[in-house]
């Protein structure tokens, strides 16, 4: 390895002007996004929970009874029979999430030639500095509040909150309040929702060292101090918020900044180090600001700072939900796509690290989005399907896990294979610890319950039928887009029904494998790809963003080059004739993941540089859903260290798999702490002349180690470290 380290930060030497190029901090309720300048420094603040009432109707449709009458269509041949099953109602969007207001700082206009700003991912510390001032934010794991120090000779501060940002709503009801106190002043702000009685309500204690502190309604003026404190917190009601409650929590907080930041980065710093990746790069490139390297797209310094930005904005987005779209950063009222997790692609691909990346927090996070909804999803399953168990909807607000955003070209409400998929990292996390989670288990046998009551049509040979089926968000060329045995609906049915069958051993495992059995197998089609619907007759069609056929290859382990090389094989030939569509991040660093798990470094490599030379990231380091940095979006971001890590590391309960996929471009390197599903923690280097392992196992098992030079047994003992010496590929 290079003499210097890799940085776990990026800077800027100039200010930001969009809040897109904001540095980011958050605890996984709370977000800051840090940008302005020194005269006029702004704090946006987020919130999980801030979402906008839109009159939405968030009730499933009603549809059980009209089912059978679907299913007999759509079999004898009906291409488009699944149109017309709605209740008629137009698309509807989920609730959308929104920004609080912005904390606005104003100085007096001066000389700021040597200003500079960072963030420290290994604190979450944005700060920015310039002739003598310094400004330092971050938002604690511990405490869950928004802490900003300010100091710096004489200080001269004007302070208040502002909701107006981009797209902000015609006719809220604001209150501001603001009051004197003694160490300084409360500030507040309320934004009622038009014709609601929903709110979110934002208060900010600023606590000020020296000088003077005057009311200047709605804000505060400061004079000659030598350091002020703002701690902020937003909550979102119905009624009216007790202010003076909350400034009262406030105040029971520690006192000083460098109290709560130490409470704080014993939480977060443990997190973020757990895992590191070293690709032996330029030192001078590695000293450069993030916009600069941003302009080195083959730069083994940008791929560092891109898994070391990836992972802390992963984790600071997760706490009391998974990131959404967006992370959990908006300033903006209008965020695309509503801001909402999206479960059929893009939250699943955002968290796909957590369990290697060693970011259990993270999984805890998706964790409590799934189980919050529960009763929503058995709502699905009963009113859409007529059947016991769940159904995951392919969009949610964080507040409903109804389906409800469907329409003709996005039948989402006819998609059964999201319980599946949100329930897989559960299943991850359980295998990397060794544990049985009994709320997983439960999960688990509710999907198991609804494919028994769903998959009752039978083909002319006998085998099931997953009739209504769709492919996340494609449609055959000769037919619509509700139709029949969708792969990645096959493949999640057999995965739910004998991954419940491994938690409930029994009676109930032994009818859960007998369903699992009688589905079709896959389709290899005349191109000899792995057909995207195994119903004979439907034609592919190729040019699409999703690769929702080839769920089988990743995330499952269905279809591997060990294990079934035949599919193999015919996946890959669907991975080559796979389109890009409209260039979303998403579909690219979904097609470098699945190529990864088929051994092919090039296509990994091909497909991150679609990401790396299409301007996908801001200043910041978060990215955009399209190239150019158009529409803000956190899919390249949080994906990007997934994609690094299986190109590096794979493992299954009972397999590792070592360099599969190394694209030439990262000739050495070094990815610490990597976890497995078999529970052990790897550190791996690698160099031309050959690679070392070292594995260190939590628990005693035998594992097959596959590698470019062949396969052998490793026998593992907990509490011994193996090393492995690998020669040269």
């Amino acid at each position: 390895m290079t003499a210097s380290a890799p940085v776990h930060g990026t800077w800027e030497p100039h200010p930001a002007a969009r809040w897109e190029d904001a540095f980011l901090t958050g605890n996984g309720h709370h977000g800051a996004l840090v940008f302005g300048d020194p005269n006029a420094e702004r704090v946006v603040v987020t919130h999980h929970t801030l979402v906008r009432p839109n009159g939405r109707d968030p009730r499933p449709p009603q549809l059980a009874d009209e089912l059978p009458a679907l299913q007999d269509r759509l079999l004898a041949g009906d291409t488009t029979a699944a149109e017309s099953f709605t209740d008629g109602r137009p698309l509807q969007w989920v609730r959308p999430f929104h920004p609080a207001f912005q904390v606005r700082l104003r100085q007096p206009s001066g000389d700021r030639d040597d200003y500079r700003r960072d963030v420290d991912f290994t604190t979450g510390v944005v700060r920015a500095a310039c002739a003598g001032w310094t400004s330092s934010v971050f938002v604690s794991r511990a405490d869950d509040v928004i802490v900003q120090q300010v100091t710096g000779p004489g200080l001269t501060l004007d302070i208040d909150l502002d909701h107006r940002l981009p797209g902000a709503p015609a006719g809220p009801g604001v209150g501001h309040g603001a009051v004197l106190t003694p160490e300084g002043a409360q500030l507040s702000l309320r934004a009622r929702y038009p014709d609601s009685d929903l709110a979110c309500t934002g208060v900010t204690l600023v606590a000020v060292t020296g000088g003077t502190t005057t009311l200047v309604p709605p804000g505060v003026h400061i004079e000659g101090a030598r350091s002020v404190l703002l701690l902020t917190r937003v909550h979102r009601h119905t009624g009216e918020l007790d202010v003076v409650e909350e400034g009262r929590a406030l105040r029971d907080l520690p006192p000083e900044y460098d109290e709560l930041l130490d409470r704080h980065v014993a939480l977060h710093r443990t997190a973020y180090e757990r895992v590191t990746l070293d690709l032996a790069a330029d030192p001078a490139e590695r000293a450069l600001p993030g916009s600069e390297l941003l302009h080195r797209p083959r730069s083994a310094a940008l791929l560092e700072r891109l898994f070391a930005a990836g992972r802390y904005h992963l984790l600071s987005a997760s706490g009391l939900f998974p990131p959404r779209l967006t992370g959990l950063w908006t300033g903006d009222w209008n965020t695309a796509w509503s801001g909402a997790f999206t479960t059929n692609a893009n939250l699943n691909l955002q968290t796909a690290s957590a369990a290697a990346a060693a970011l259990p927090e993270v999984t805890e996070a998706h964790a409590n989005l799934v189980r919050r909804q529960l009763p929503d999803w058995r709502d699905n399953a009963r009113a859409v399907f007529g059947a016991r168990g769940v159904v995951a909807p392919t969009h949610t607000d964080g507040e409903s896990g109804h389906t409800y955003h469907f329409a003709r070209e996005y039948p989402h409400h006819l998609w059964t294979a999201g319980a599946d998929w949100l329930l897989k990292p559960l299943v991850d996390h359980d295998e990397t610890h060794g544990t049985r989670d009994p709320r997983t288990a439960a999960a688990l046998a509710e999907v198991a319950l609804f494919y028994e009551d769903f998959l009752t049509r039978e083909d002319e040979h006998g085998q099931l039928v997953v009739v209504p089926s769709y492919s996340p968000e494609n449609r055959p060329a000769n037919a619509s887009w509700g139709t029949l045995n969708a792969a990645m609906d096959l493949s999640a049915a057999r995965h739910a029904l004998r991954t419940a069958a491994s938690y409930h051993p029994g009676p109930d495992a032994d009818r859960w494998h007998a369903l699992a059995d009688r589905l079709p197998p896959h389709r290899i089609n005349a191109d000899g790809a792995l057909a995207e619907w195994a119903w004979p007759g439907l034609e592919d069609s190729y040019d699409h963003r999703h690769l929702s056929h080839l769920y089988g290859v990743w995330p499952l382990d269905e279809i591997t080059p060990y294990d079934s090389p035949e599919l193999a094989t015919a996946a890959h030939r669907a991975l080559e004739l796979r389109g890009a569509e409209n260039d979303s991040a998403h579909g690219h660093l979904h097609h470098a993941l699945i190529a990864a798990r088929l051994r092919d470094g090039d296509r990994v490599a091909h497909a991150l540089g679609q990401v790396l030379d299409g301007d996908f990231f801001h200043a910041s380091l978060m990215s955009a859903h399209y190239p150019k940095r158009d529409v803000y979006n956190a899919d390249a971001a949080h994906t990007l260290p997934a994609v690094l890590i299986e190109m590096l590391v794979q493992s299954t309960p009972d397999r590792l798999v070592l360099l599969p996929a190394l694209p030439a471009a990262c000739p050495s390197g070094a990815l610490r702490g990597v976890r497995t599903r078999f529970g052990a923690e790897i550190d791996l280097t690698w160099t031309r002349d050959g690679a070392a392992a070292v594995i260190r196992p939590g628990r005693t098992h035998r594992v097959e180690l596959r590698t470019s030079t062949g396969t052998e047994s490793l026998h593992l003992v907990a509490g011994e470290d193996h090393v492995l010496t690998l020669r040269a590929w």
